[in-house]
C-alpha cells in the first residue's frame, strides 16, 4: 500500500467535506504531536533532471502505477494518468484491474479527443512504451535480432500518427512533477477507501473521480500557485498551448484506424488470413498479399473490430472474439 505516514492535509479537507469545519494543518499537527501520531519527514531525494515548459500542450508525462489501493480489496489496480507539465492538470486518470498496451492507448484517446495532439509525451522505460533489447529478452524480437530502438511499440505507433513525438524519463526522480500528484492522489485514495470500506473497482473509480475533480479544479498547486485546469485554461486563451486539434489523415477513416492495436498477416490462397486461433475471411485480397490489421478490442462486449487495411484501401471489417486473437484486456 502506497501510504507510509500520516497525511495532515488530508485530514483538514476530510474535516472540512465532513463536519463543515475550518481548521488549519499546524493545529492538526499539533495534536497529532499531543496525541502520539506524528512521524519526522524523511529527507527528499534529489531530481536528477528537471523538465521546464512553457506552454500547456509541450509535454504531457505519463505513468502507471500498482498498488493495493484498498486494504479491504482482494487485488492490487493500476492507476494509469498523464498530466501537463505546464498546468500540473491531470489530463487522464483511472483505475484498471491489469495493464496492457490497449489501456495506455485508450488514455491517449482520451487527452487526444478531448484536448488535442501534444507536442511531447514522457514515460518512463517500460516495456510497453519501449523496446530495450538487454532487458527485453523474452519477447519475440529478441530472436530476430532486434536491437533498442529498431521496434515500435503499440504504444510509439499511436503516437506516430498523432504526430506527437516520445521522450522518456531516464529515472523516477526526472518524473518527479507526476509523482507529487501521484502522491497527493495516493494518500487519499488509500485512505478514502479504507474509511469507506471500499472493496470493489467500481466504487474505486468513483472515489479517484472526485480526487481528480479537487485536484483539477479546487486544490492551488503548491508551485505554480495556480489551480491546475484555470492554468490550462487561461494558456488556451492567452494562445500558450501546443496542443494541436486532431485530424484523421488519410486514407485512414476513423479514429479507429488510430487508436488501436496494430499487426499484418500474409493471405493465403484461399483468401484468408490466421490470427491466433481466429481464422478471417478477406474476399476482396489477393492471395500472399500483405494486410495491415487495426484492431480495435471492445472490453465490455468481449469483441473486437477487425479492421484490414492494403495499399491505403480498407479491404474489409469483421468482428472476432477477445480470446481467439489472444487479447487480454
Amino acid at each position: 500500500m502506497p501510504v507510509t505516514s500520516y497525511n495532515y492535509s488530508a485530514v483538514r479537507d476530510d474535516v472540512r467535506k465532513r463536519h463543515h469545519l475550518k481548521v488549519s494543518v499546524p493545529t492538526i499537527i499539533h495534536r497529532a504531536k499531543a496525541g502520539g501520531f506524528y512521524l519526522p519527514k524523511r529527507a527528499q531525494k534529489i531530481h536528477d533532471r528537471e523538465v521546464i515548459t512553457n506552454f500547456a500542450g509541450e509535454l504531457v508525462q505519463h505513468d502507471s502505477s500498482w498498488h493495493l489501493w484498498s486494504p479491504f480489496a482482494t487485488e492490487k489496480w493500476h492507476l494509469i494518468t498523464s498530466l501537463d507539465d505546464y498546468s500540473r492538470s491531470l489530463l487522464f486518470a483511472e483505475l484498471f484491474e491489469r495493464e496492457s498496451s490497449w489501456v495506455h492507448i485508450t488514455s491517449i484517446e482520451s487527452v487526444v479527443l478531448r484536448y488535442g495532439c501534444p507536442l511531447k509525451y514522457y514515460p518512463d522505460q517500460h516495456s510497453i512504451f519501449r523496446y530495450v533489447r538487454e532487458r527485453d529478452k523474452f519477447t519475440p524480437w529478441q530472436t530476430a535480432q532486434k536491437f533498442t530502438g529498431e521496434v515500435e511499440t503499440q504504444f510509439q505507433q499511436v503516437l506516430k500518427d498523432c504526430g506527437t513525438d516520445l521522450v522518456y524519463a531516464l529515472s523516477p526522480q526526472a518524473k518527479g512533477k507526476v509523482e507529487r500528484p501521484y502522491r497527493w492522489l495516493q494518500d487519499r485514495i488509500v485512505r478514502t477507501c479504507a474509511k469507506e470500506h471500499i472493496t470493489k473497482l467500481e466504487d474505486a473509480r468513483k472515489i479517484l473521480k472526485e480526487l481528480v475533480y479537487q485536484y483539477n479544479y479546487r486544490w492551488v498547486h503548491s508551485t505554480t500557485k495556480e489551480i491546475p485546469m484555470h492554468r490550462l485554461e487561461t494558456a488556451i486563451q492567452e494562445g500558450k498551448s501546443l496542443f494541436r486539434p486532431f485530424t484523421i489523415k488519410p486514407p485512414y477513416q476513423s479514429s479507429k484506424d488510430i487508436f488501436c492495436l496494430r499487426s499484418q498477416r500474409v493471405v493465403n490462397a484461399y483468401r484468408k488470413i490466421t490470427f491466433k486461433q481466429a481464422e478471417l475471411r478477406v474476399p476482396k485480397a489477393v492471395p500472399r498479399q500483405t494486410v495491415h490489421l487495426r484492431v480495435v478490442p471492445n472490453v465490455k462486449k468481449g469483441l473486437a473490430e477487425v479492421r484490414m487495411w492494403h495499399e491505403n484501401k480498407l479491404l474489409s471489417v469483421q468482428l472476432a472474439k477477445h480470446e481467439d486473437l489472444g487479447l487480454h484486456i
